[in-house]
């Protein structure tokens, strides 16, 4: 008898004679395919549109290069070898910005340097301090805000800071309860959010002489999020659930305190994403994710540009808009599937000519990649659970080995698009499961709250009706089930192999959450501001004591059958290592096998090239030996 009831999307099964063709045809990819840098990525154009920027790599590490465009030659930048550069942005057309942290350890340092690579600097030279940007300052050729915890580590205050000389300024200090900060097209710093833990204050000012003032206090649960100001730097537009369940892009007047009109909506998701024209002060398009991402034009202009791209490009692949000059004439634009991590290209208005830049994994070929397929089913206590499931090519959907990927945050969501994991896995012939159990973001407030204070329960309850499912259904073979997930899905992969032993045959816990007491006393101190507003979300270690022991795995080992890896970065600032040293601890006594890799030069996540071979060719071996042999 069948407990739940599921709608799978679009999967197209194919005859067995269909199924042995495709089949002679897979070859099994070498990891390092799926897991290298880039070729090239991250293209910027600079604001006068005569230079072009990426990252590439440069002995194994993503460095920035700067091409002239009018002569062809390209310049490497920087010289980073210990880390890859993952953000940069252009200041101005003669200077280029980045930040970067050490080992992981998210203390991020901004530097500076010119086109040519010369005059590099660290403009925060600090330790132990985090440097965020809050605005570049387009229309400022030598200066930028960012915000720093320099002179105290639990809130960030901000600094006016020249890009040439490192010179900075502090021009609004942190009274000790502001997490947000955010200026206006002038690039005045005209707002910021308050919090006293679980209630949320919106603060305005008229200008950066004057003093802010409270505008809109609401309970963390509900918000109202601005985005950017009116083009007269009056009103906000911002993202909205006040009084509904979904997110909606309102404008919202902080004088009458009103939202004056609803811009977009959609009844099923959150939309909170706004796009903008500087140049033409127009609005130009709405995105939102269904099981992929849409969108909705707000101008003509804009819509006719992206039919533009489509009839050069093709409309087979998801078509973005990255990066633009000052004056709105030359566009980057970058496309990605499931299957693919796309290309870039520019386009110039003017001429009307479009140009491929460079694919980003040109080893890859999409043709042997997996389909990333939406699945829809109903809990059983009611709620509508949204997810994917990748079936590896070639192979019967039936009796399958099935990994199990449960997405970290876990305040997140999986989307429709390149995996590298999913599709690895997939090429090893393994079914993989992504649950957007509840607590995933963009299916409304409701959904979102329905997961407070259920770590390793019914947040873990939705993920175990997946898998419950795809036995029913008879895709999963039920002695071949493993899983494996990063940062919240480390912790939802103990959960598993804890409470629901008998289900899984093998388990991967990456960088995750094994005692819930230890992992809230040693949260960054940057988030000690929302510690009360996380005791809503996960629980209070006091008041729900006996809940944290029931729902921490660390003191459930002796529950665990299956075999278990667990993977570490030693600089985690998020979940430190703690988490995993007395996980391993905890099974080591209960003589279950447990592999354990700890990198000392890497933090919540490998970053580093070699690290990610080493993670998953050691994760390869172990599903390979627990899972592919029919037992």
């Amino acid at each position: 008898m069948k407990l739940l009831t599921f709608s799978l999307i679009l999967i197209t099964y194919m005859s067995i004679s269909s199924l042995e063709k495709i089949f002679a045809q897979v070859r099994e990819i070498p990891l390092k395919d799926f897991f290298r840098n880039p070729e090239r990525m991250s293209y910027q154009i600079s604001p006068d549109g005569k230079y072009l920027s990426y990252l590439a790599p440069y002995e194994s590490r993503l460095n920035i290069f700067v091409q002239d465009l009018s002569s062809g030659e390209t310049t490497r930048v920087t010289e980073s070898l210990k880390r890859d550069i993952f953000g940069y942005a252009w200041k101005g057309s003669n200077r280029l910005i980045y930040i970067q942290d050490e080992g992981g350890d998210e203390n991020y340092k901004l530097y500076a340097t010119d086109p040519d690579g010369i005059d590099l600097m660290i403009l925060t030279p600090f330790d132990s301090v985090v440097t965020q940007i809050i605005d570049v300052l387009e229309e400022d050729d030598y200066n930028m805000l960012i915000s720093m915890n320099k002179r105290n580590p639990q809130v960030f205050d901000v600094y006016r800071i020249n890009v040439f000389t490192g010179e900075m300024k502090m021009i609004a200090e942190n009274p000790g309860n502001i997490i947000g900060w955010e200026t206006d097209h002038d690039g005045k710093l005209r707002l910021a959010v308050a919090t006293d833990g679980v209630n949320n204050t919106l603060l305005m000012r008229d200008s950066e002489d004057s003093d802010f003032q409270p505008i809109l206090t609401t309970n963390f649960k509900e918000s109202l999020a601005p985005l950017f100001f009116t083009f007269d730097n009056k009103n906000l537009y911002a993202a909205s659930n006040l009084g509904r369940d979904k997110l909606v892009i309102v404008e919202y007047d902080p004088k009458t305190k009103t939202e004056l009109n609803v811009i977009f909506e959609h009844p099923e998701v959150d939309v909170s994403s706004l796009n903008y024209s500087k140049k033409r002060k127009v609005l130009t398009s709405v995105s939102f994710t269904t099981w992929k991402r849409q969108r909705h034009f707000l101008d003509e202009q804009t819509k006719h540009l992206f039919e533009r791209l489509e009839e050069e490009i093709g409309d087979e692949n998801e078509i973005v808009i990255t990066n633009h000059d000052k004056a709105e004439e030359i566009f980057l634009i970058r496309t990605y599937s499931d299957r693919t991590l796309g290309s870039y290209y520019i386009f110039d208005t003017k001429k009307d000519e479009i140009k491929l830049l460079s694919e980003i994994s040109p080893w890859l070929n999409e043709d042997e990649m997996a389909k990333m397929k939406p699945i829809r089913f109903t809990s059983r206590d009611g709620l509508t659970i949204n997810g994917y499931l990748t079936l590896p090519i070639g192979i019967e959907p039936k009796n399958l080995p099935v990994i199990v990927n449960p997405h970290g945050g876990p305040w997140a969501r999986d989307s429709w698009g390149f995996n590298p994991e999913v599709q690895f896995l997939a090429n090893r012939g393994f079914a993989v499961l992504q649950v957007n159990f509840r607590g995933s973001t963009g299916y409304g407030k409701e959904f979102w709250k329905s997961s407070f204070k259920q770590w390793g329960l019914k947040m873990q309850d939705d993920i175990t009706d997946g898998v419950r499912w795809l036995i029913e259904e008879g895709i999963a073979d039920p002695d071949r089930i493993g899983i494996y997930g990063g940062s919240y899905g480390g912790y939802a992969t103990l959960a598993g192999l804890t409470f629901t032993p008998d289900l899984y045959s093998a388990g991967v816990d990456y960088v995750g959450v094994s005692n819930l007491f230890t992992f809230l006393e040693t949260i960054p101190p940057y988030w000690e501001p929302m510690k009360q507003m996380m005791y809503e979300m996960v629980g209070n270690p006091v008041e729900d004591s006996i809940q944290f022991v029931a729902t921490s795995p660390v003191f459930h080992a002796d529950k665990i059958t299956a075999p278990l890896f667990i993977a570490q970065g030693k600089n985690d600032p998020r979940v430190k290592i703690n988490e995993s040293d007395q996980m391993v601890e905890a099974m080591k006594k209960r003589g279950v096998e447990v592999e354990y890799m700890v990198k000392e030069n890497e933090g919540h996540g490998f970053a580093n090239e070699e690290n990610r071979f080493d993670f998953y060719g050691a994760m390869e071996k172990f599903f390979k030996k627990h899972l592919q042999q029919v037992k």
